[in-house]
């Protein structure tokens, strides 16, 4: 997240103004991080469900994919997976 962040935006997380960033700030700039940072690039291939990418992924974002989805199937229980689509559909309606 670090170097995302310095990648696209040229914020420093021990910086003043990352320091001053109010939460809503926060999140806004994390979901407006491009593929092209090292983040975006990890949550490009974790949430991939396109048949004709999954085809052309090399091993390693199948395993970084894989790992990811068997971790998540394990942690989320039908009531947090409801609490989380809550909260978006919050966050989006504030915009």
């Amino acid at each position: 997240m670090v170097s995302s962040f310095r990648t696209q935006y040229g914020i420093s997380f021990y910086s003043h103004d990352f320091k001053e960033m109010k939460w809503k700030e926060f999140r806004a700039l994390v979901s407006g991080l491009s593929s092209e940072t090292p983040l975006g690039r990890i949550i490009q291939i974790r949430s991939e469900d396109d048949p004709k990418m999954l085809e052309s992924f090399s091993p390693g974002q199948h395993r970084i994919r894989d790992e990811w989805r068997n971790k998540r199937a394990k942690q989320r229980t039908q009531e947090e997976l409801d609490a989380v689509l809550k909260e978006l559909q919050q966050a989006f309606s504030e915009w």
